[in-house]
């Protein structure tokens, strides 16, 4: 009965081993440690299958040494070797087979006596045919029969694990790739974020930049503050490269620009059948986000009936899915940006004051671009080189008379605004110089448009633009919808200004043609 036992919790522990996280020689060792308490050994040895050659890999037990290390063993030579594998049996070698067969894949290298001990164990799972494991004595008597079932059967379970850990190592590359090729694609598309803000000429700007560098060391929460198009997600990019958690993932949401409904399945995700259209498990922006950091973007919009669900995975590190009873605990740096004050939602009872303390451990707040005169060309430099890729137009540069023109801009929306623009100003430009003509400032004339130029009376001077109602309402929502950045949904959402529902705006805006 302690036999049984003892076998019971090898195998139990080699099924363990199967879902293991350590890596294949670890894995190789630890599976030939736990068969010497099956069966007896001086040489334990698992050969990886190459193009024909056997190349050991791992060896135990007392006589493992240098001289098997890196041994090849030519399967053309030893047919019977040949013959497990394509079996996919353990086979146990005879006297016989010594004397009249090919040989010991050992001689030459290790002195065993004639007719010792010698076992020969395939290491295979499903298609896959891994290499085979020896077990060599100094006794000169074979295994018996039930020893060598009970290694076939050992053999197999450690072939699962090494299918397990190579497909496992397999994908953690094909992760770490594609990590890679995501980092370079989205440093292609938004630009080096961290250049413009390094090189900034404005004290203020320069303060909020040396400020960001020492948070950046932390994991502490930071909540970036500023009017909309300062560029708060660009400085949550440039705290993200800085920190130690730069080369993993960085993850954003806007809480503004997601439905109420589904806002909640973003952040947190959900599982299979949690709700109608629920047709299989997603992970959220947390999930995504692990081991990185998470963007909460907007965050004054947050629905109060989700900012105790966030507070508790900031205090608590862990949540569950939607539809979920199973907690999932993440690590997970969080930033956060809002141009709403605060203070005044929390008067409103729109935010939660716990929730506001525990986000504005480190508050950064960035000046308006008003403020920032100084850095202009250093940010036009940075936003041209951006928006290379969508426009196609190399090497754009703003004349110096361009550059007094936009400094005379009060620039409401900021960076933002100014990257529309100059990225308008791009497309009409005939040549690589963006002169004020092309850098068309709201207040400023206008191009005319294509109703007018169709209109008699827009020809005679001082004579009112002639456009259809279609044209106004167009012109309208896009005044509203540049206001709100683009956001339809929420208290500060365009649908709610325009005093519609979201469904009739964005029914009104496909029959507009925008």
């Amino acid at each position: 009965m302690p036999e049984s036992l003892d076998l019971t919790r090898d195998l139990r522990d080699l099924v363990d081993l199967a879902a293991d996280q350590s890596s294949l020689d670890d894995v190789l060792r630890r599976g030939l440690d736990g068969l010497s308490r099956i069966v007896n050994y001086d040489l334990g040895v698992v050969f990886v299958l190459d193009r024909g050659k056997l190349t050991s890999r791992v060896a135990r037990g007392a006589l493992a040494d240098a001289r098997v290390k890196n041994l090849t063993v030519d399967l053309a030579r030893f047919p019977s070797i040949k013959e497990a594998l394509s079996s996919r049996r353990a086979r146990a070698f005879l006297e016989a087979d010594h004397a009249h067969g090919e040989g010991d894949p050992f001689d030459g290298v290790l002195d065993f006596p004639h007719g010792h001990s010698c076992m020969v164990v395939p290491l295979c799972a499903g298609e896959s045919v891994f290499g085979v494991m020896t077990l060599d004595r100094n006794v000169c008597e074979a295994y018996p029969r039930e020893t060598v079932d009970l290694v076939d059967v050992y053999g197999q379970i450690l072939g699962l694990a090494i299918q397990n850990t190579q497909q496992r190592e397999a994908l953690a590359r094909l992760h770490s790739a594609e990590s890679e090729r995501a980092r370079l694609m989205e440093r292609d598309l938004a630009g080096d974020s961290t250049t413009a803000i390094e090189r900034t000429k404005t004290p203020a700007m320069r303060d909020v930049v040396r400020r960001a560098r020492q948070v950046a060391e932390a994991d502490t929460p930071v909540l970036i503050l500023g009017e909309t198009g300062t560029g708060k997600e660009r400085l949550a990019h440039a705290i993200h490269s800085w920190s130690r958690r730069g080369e993993r993932p960085f993850v954003a949401i806007n809480c503004a620009s997601i439905p109420t409904g589904l806002l909640e399945s973003e952040l947190f995700g959900h599982v299979k059948g949690a709700f109608t259209g629920a047709l299989k498990d997603r992970p959220g922006r947390f999930q995504m986000a692990n081991g990185g950091t998470l963007l909460l973007d907007e965050v004054g919009e947050l629905p109060i009936e989700l900012q105790a669900k966030l507070l508790r995975v900031l205090q608590e590190g862990h949540f569950e899915a939607v539809g979920s009873d199973r907690t999932v605990r993440v690590d997970v740096r969080i930033l956060a940006a809002t141009h709403v004050d605060l203070a005044k939602a929390i008067a409103e009872k729109r935010f939660r004051e716990d929730l506001y303390y525990r986000l504005s451990v480190f508050p950064l707040s960035l000046p308006p671009l008003r403020e920032r005169f100084a850095d202009l060309p250093e940010l036009i430099e940075a936003i041209l080189i951006e928006q290379q890729r969508r426009t196609g137009r190399r090497d754009m540069r703003v004349t110096a008379e361009s550059l007094d023109h936009l400094r005379r801009y009060s620039w409401p929306g900021n960076i933002r605004e100014l990257a529309n623009i100059l990225e308008r100003g791009t497309i009409l430009a005939g040549g690589r110089d963006l002169t004020p003509a092309v850098l068309d400032l709201p207040g400023a004339s206008a191009p005319m448009s294509l109703t007018t130029a169709l209109s008699p009376v827009a020809s005679v001077p001082g004579a009112i633009e002639l456009i259809t109602i279609d044209e106004v309402q167009r012109r309208h929502i896009r005044s509203v919808l540049a206001a709100t950045e683009g956001r339809v949904y929420g208290d500060r959402g365009a649908a709610k200004i325009l005093g519609m529902k979201p469904s009739t705006l964005q029914s009104r805006m496909k029959r507009l043609g925008m």
